[in-house]
């Protein structure tokens, strides 16, 4: 059971050989696909990693996965499967969509069993390389940072790829290592404080090139493996009681999470983006957030003695947690997710079937209630708000996303910071805000309440008693699938539900029978409004033949109940009393019905002299009496109702039933009186009748052969017709006046026939048609089915039995979910441009009514819908006129789920703040590096962060990686590290360090030397750099790239890098030791490189180039690619914080952006903002303007040109 949550803000997750969908604020189940088989084993979303316009639109694509090896790839908005994908027929161990998406965002790369991975194009199911491997294949990981790296994780350790690619297979078999075990590290010292140091330094994880010894066990027991996305080649490893986080470069343990010997095991992981946090699930179902302690919190604590031994690793301390579910043989906790664009909501799935929602929410803390003896640092709130820096009476929704509740790694809690106290401290908790409960284990017994009438129309609700087998009945509204309410009712398992009314159901559970083979009858009467139950037949129940079922009449007087071994009882519904008990040479029931015909009106009769009766001796009193009192009616009422009963009056009902033989007995009732009416001898070609059904003038008996006996009681003839199918467990008329349909339920599957025509109209046949069998069946509207069946599950289904998918925009929900994926693609685009900003209004409105937009009112109407559903918080911010263009475009990225918009708007915030807090007056720079300081971009932005933050993470990465050298090669890579970073002290006490035993000593000695001496006098630095070139020319290509840093020629080593193809880690060499222009200079040829046909990652050189601060080009180059809503925004927003210089190239640039953009919101059908920004854009926009300016009905002929 694989349960993802997609960048859409919706669950799905496989139950069965079904795929469920959840909107996950709402907690409503929005589809279910049902096409597999068999089991669904993973679940993936697609990722929304690209530029979204009318071509390529909002949409849900979903790929799920079964154990006989075949993947799907739906459509959920409209429930039908894409394609279909087979390869082998082993159960799919995992797979992924590519999230690298400007060539094709159509890749899914799967495992198929035992050992090959195949790239799939999952818009056509064609396979586009197949690559096998030497172990079995387990799971595997893509590198956030490099879309050419991989790891699988196998059998036997780990395979990094680094030569992955969509259009070829990898064409080496990648880089194999083993992890030797960490059970030797004795994990209850490690969890505690002391001793951890000195136990961490013990144990050492290594990762070796060679296969571990026997004693240390392998890699088996490794649950999960997966990148980190929070910052460039880190890698976690989870085991059942410790998380190891590894850093890659130097394939070290650099941290560890375990769990005291007390403590409950971990399950799974996520790691998060936006901060060094990690969401745990753990085997009791209890979700821990767990975020990395900053180095610098210890400056800002003055009263504490500063710890002698600074921390030796990366410590996550605990944040919060929620709440564990009890855990027993049949319930545990599946699977969790976490919401990849907010990161703030964790959503559990139980073996129960139930879905917990956890939200994340943050408070600030007051200061002085800092608890002092925590050991972990305190978290403090940003100061951005959607990536502007916000003060402390503007609008603003902390809980958003988790980068909106607690700062960054690089915020820095100096004390001045504190004393000037913008930084308030933050406590973290979760709380439960949805819950979808499931059914619980099969079987079920089912009932629908009485059918719609024009009489109950207005009161009338489609609710579905379903009794479990723990004794609780569940009823369902089945418009939302929703559970309605959940009644603990018996205490052994329920065997059926009769409705008495619309708002009352009788039920019976029978306990499992002693050695005598009595049972104890459990009968209760419930009224749904209030849950209140009364057990029925009173202290009855104890030591008695098993009840086999209940009837009750159609006027829902009269109940019969039948036993096993014991004669019939009569009751009355209305005064839960016994009319008659029959005696006991009465004959057994095999099958019982009430009859439909009743005289109704002779009870009319009999009400109206009652009331008479009553209405004399009432008025007597005051024979003037013209207008009665309606309190005084309503008395009268009552006083009647409960006179009728006491004189017994009600109509008369019939039933038939059958005995042992097949004889048909017809009986009346009336009062408490029970007569025996008439007799039919039993039909020769009948075996024992098992059921019965009777509706309008047709009954229908079906027997233990499968036979079906048609009686038309008017016309007086019988048609009998074998089925060949075994024992007729149940029959059931369609309701609805004149409708003769009616399903029959048999060991293997159901029937629906016409007995109007006396045929069959569909079939169902488990192990045929459907791998479930059929535990009851019910009519649930006068053409719909309702199937509850062994794999848990209660479908509704059309007549014709067929699985069908509905389409998600035509479902009522109970309340509305935001979900713009399910708008048509112009109507969600139209959707966010008027979001986004409306230039044209003065105030901010959400009504899609109040402007130009002539488009069919049903879509005005769903549009608005989707407004109105928005919550109250976000419409207050969308709403606010201090609320800015950069902070509204990252709020509807998130919002619409967008991971291509969200990086693009959070790095053009951040850059184009940054900027304009540069400009105004240049006193000093100190004023601006302590703003950047302060509120550096996290370093899950990687190269795109600022540099002299940059640096100071590469610095603290080596500082860790060099406190936990084990090996020769360890300490070479520190060295090399170090000298790249301009460390040359350190570098030259790690290079002393070289034992004489060591091959490599004399080298490394000579080495130091050199670095100690290195003069800045011509001769030597010409003659290290000659040295230099020629390594580089004879394939030494990073040893040569180290001298040339020696004497400061970083920017040379940086060109010799991007020749070799090294493009990353000339960008890392330039960030870390290149002055700004320098550094730019290189990026920006690696910006060339990126656009390059052949390497096509154009959003990432958008994304460098935002980061160099190059606003001009980055327009030109959205403009190029075509995105032109995203260019007329950036337009707008660079022309406000003033990032262009005003020029008539930059001019002619912002008209054509404006003009196409105008354009753009035409064909969207959106007059409003079209004419703004055709008004806007000069020359560009003119001819345009003319043509938005005619008439409606001019411009629609034109549009359909």
């Amino acid at each position: 059971m694989c349960f993802p949550r997609g960048w859409q803000g919706l669950i799905a997750y496989g139950c069965h050989s079904l795929v469920l969908v959840v909107d996950a604020n709402t907690a409503q189940t929005l589809q279910v696909l049902e096409r597999h088989k068999a089991n669904v084993v993973k679940v993936k979303w697609a990722k929304e990693n690209y530029h979204h316009n009318v071509g390529s639109p909002y949409s849900l694509r979903l790929a799920s996965a079964d154990v006989t090896g075949k993947i799907i790839v739906w459509d959920v908005a409209t429930g039908t499967a894409r394609c279909e994908i087979q390869e082998h027929a082993k159960p799919i161990q995992d797979m992924q969509w590519l999230w690298n998406q400007d060539a094709s965002r159509d890749l899914l790369l799967a495992v198929h069993p035992p050992n090959y991975i195949v790239l799939w194009n999952a818009d056509t199911g064609t396979k586009l390389w197949k690559k096998s491997y030497a172990e079995n294949i387990l799971s595997f990981s893509f590198d956030p940072f490099d879309p050419s790296h991989l790891a699988l994780l196998t059998s036997e350790g780990i395979v990094f790829i680094s030569d992955f690619s969509p259009s070829k297979a990898p064409a080496s078999s990648g880089k194999k290592v083993y992890i030797s075990s960490p059970h030797s590290s004795p994990s209850h010292r490690l969890a505690a404080t002391t001793g951890a140091k000195k136990a961490l330094d013990k144990v050492k994880i290594l990762i070796s090139n060679e296969k571990p010894s026997a004693e240390s066990v392998t890699l088996n027991d490794c649950l999960q493996l997966s990148y980190l996305p929070s910052k460039r080649n880190y890698m976690l490893l989870l085991y059942p009681r410790e998380i190891l986080i590894l850093d890659l470069e130097v394939n070290q343990t650099v941290g560890v999470i375990a769990i005291e010997r007390t403590g409950v095991p971990f399950l799974q992981v996520i790691p998060c983006f936006q901060r060094d946090g990690l969401f745990c699930l753990h085997e009791n179902g209890c979700i821990t957030l767990r975020v990395r302690r900053s180095n610098c919190y210890a400056a800002g604590i003055p009263n504490e003695e500063p710890d002698p031994d600074p921390v030796q690793e990366l410590v996550y301390d605990l944040r919060s947690q929620c709440d564990a579910i009890r855990v027993t043989k049949t319930v545990r906790p599946f699977s969790m997710v976490c919401c990849p664009v907010n990161e703030n909501s964790a959503a559990l799935i139980v073996s129960d079937g139930r879905v917990m929602i956890w939200e994340l929410k943050s408070s600030i803390a007051s200061r002085n209630l800092r608890n002092s003896s925590s050991s972990a640092s305190p978290l403090y709130s940003p100061v951005s708000f959607c990536g502007i820096p916000v003060g402390a009476f503007q609008n603003k929704l902390p809980d958003l996303s988790l980068d909106n509740m607690i700062a960054g790694q690089g915020t820095v809690a100096g004390e001045e910071q504190l004393k000037s106290s913008f930084l308030q401290e933050v406590h973290l908790k979760f709380l439960l805000t949805g819950l979808l409960s499931g059914l619980p284990l099969p079987p079920f017994a089912i009932r629908m309440c009485p059918p719609l009438t024009t009489k109950n129309i207005k009161q009338y609700e489609p609710l579905l008693a379903v009794g479990t087998s723990n004794g609780s009945v569940l009823v369902f509204h089945l418009t939302s699938g929703l559970l309605h309410k959940e009644l603990s009712i018996h205490s052994c398992e329920v065997k059926g539900i009769e409705w008495v009314s619309l708002s009352g159901f009788i039920s019976f559970a029978t306990s499992t029978p002693n050695n005598l083979g009595l049972v104890r009858n459990e009968l209760q009467l419930v009224d749904l409004p209030t849950g209140r139950s009364i057990p029925f037949r009173g202290e009855r129940g104890n030591d008695e033949p098993a009840i086999e079922m209940i009837k009750v009449s159609h006027l829902k007087q009269y109940l019969a109940v039948v036993f096993k071994d014991k004669p019939l009882e009569i009751w009355d519904v209305r005064t839960c009393t016994l009319l008659r008990e029959m005696s006991k040479n009465f004959p057994a029931v095999t099958a019982l019905e009430w009859s439909p015909s009743h005289n109704l009106k002779s009870l009319r009769k009999k009400q109206l002299a009652a009331r008479e009766a009553m209405a004399r001796q009432t008025v007597a009193s005051d024979t003037e009496v013209s207008s009665v009192e309606s309190s005084v009616i309503s008395l009268l009422q009552e006083a009647e109702s409960k006179s009728e009963l006491s004189q017994n009056i009600s109509a008369r009902e019939h039933f038939v039933f059958t005995d042992a033989d097949g004889q048909v007995y017809h009986l009346t009732v009336e009062g408490n009186s029970v007569k025996d009416s008439a007799r039919i001898p039993p039909d020769g070609s009948m075996g024992s009748i098992t059921c019965i059904a009777w509706k309008g003038d047709t009954l229908v008996l079906g027997d233990v052969d499968g036979n079906l006996n048609f009686w038309d009681l008017k016309a007086r003839v019988s048609r009998g017709i074998p089925t060949h199918r075994s024992w007729v467990k149940k029959i059931r008329f369609a309701p609805g006046k004149g409708n003769q349909k009616l399903i029959a339920m048999y060991n293997d599957g159901a029937e629906v026939w016409d007995s109007k025509e006396v045929q069959m109209v569909s079939s169902l046949r488990s192990g045929r048609n459907v791998n479930y069998r059929i535990l009851d069946v019910d009519w649930c509207t006068s053409d719909k089915v309702i199937l509850a069946s062994d794999d848990g599950c209660i479908r509704v289904l059309e007549m014709s039995m067929k699985p069908s998918c509905f389409r998600m925009d035509e479902q009522d929900l109970l309340e509305p979910a935001w979900c713009p994926y399910l708008l048509v693609p112009r109507a969600s685009l139209a959707l966010k441009a008027f979001l986004l900003h409306q230039p044209w209004n003065e105030k901010y409105s959400l009504d899609v009514m109040s402007i130009d937009y002539p488009e069919d009112e049903n879509i005005k109407n769903l549009i608005q819908e989707q407004l109105n559903s928005l919550s109250n918080d976000i419409k207050k911010l969308l709403l606010d006129p201090e609320f800015t263009l950069l902070q509204r475009c990252l709020l509807i990225a998130r919002l619409y789920g967008d991971e291509s918009e969200l990086h693009f708007w959070t790095i053009a915030a951040h850059y184009l703040h940054s900027l304009s807090q540069e400009k105004p007056a240049k006193p000093t720079d100190a004023v601006i590096l302590q703003e950047q300081l302060v509120n550096p971009l996290d370093i899950c932005y990687d190269i795109l962060c600022e540099n002299h933050y940059f640096q100071k993470f590469q610095l603290e990465r080596v500082n860790l990686q060099e406190m936990k050298r084990s090996t020769y090669d360890h300490t070479r890579k520190c060295a090399d590290q170090l000298l790249l970073l301009g460390q040359t002290d350190r570098a030259v006490q790690l290079l002393l360090e070289t034992s004489s035993e060591n091959a490599h000593y004399y080298c490394d000695s000579l080495k130091a030397c050199l670095v100690t001496t290195v003069t800045s006098s011509g001769p030597s630095q010409s003659t290290i750099k000659l040295v230099a070139t020629n390594m580089i020319a004879n394939g030494k290509l990073s040893e040569g790239v180290q001298l040339l840093c020696l004497i400061d020629k970083a920017a040379d080593a940086c060109r010799y890098l991007q020749t070799y193809g090294e493009w990353n880690r000339a960008a890392w060499l330039a960030k870390v030791r290149l002055n700004s222009e320098e550094c730019a200079d290189v990026l920006k040829r690696w910006v060339d490189h990126l656009c390059s046909p052949q390497i096509n990652q154009k959003s990432k050189a958008i994304l460098v180039l935002l980061s160099l601060g190059c606003f001009t080009k980055v327009a030109e180059m959205l403009h190029s690619m075509r995105y032109f809503d995203r260019a007329a925004l950036f337009v707008e927003a660079c022309l406000k914080y003033g990032a262009f210089e005003v020029n008539d190239d930059t001019n002619k640039l912002i008209h054509a952006v404006y003009a196409d953009y105008a354009r753009g919101l035409k064909l969207l059908g959106f007059r409003q903002g079209a004419i703004f920004f055709a008004s806007k854009a000069g020359e560009a926009g003119k001819d345009l303007l003319v043509e938005l300016k005619q008439p409606k009905g001019e411009a629609m002929e034109a549009t359909k040109e």
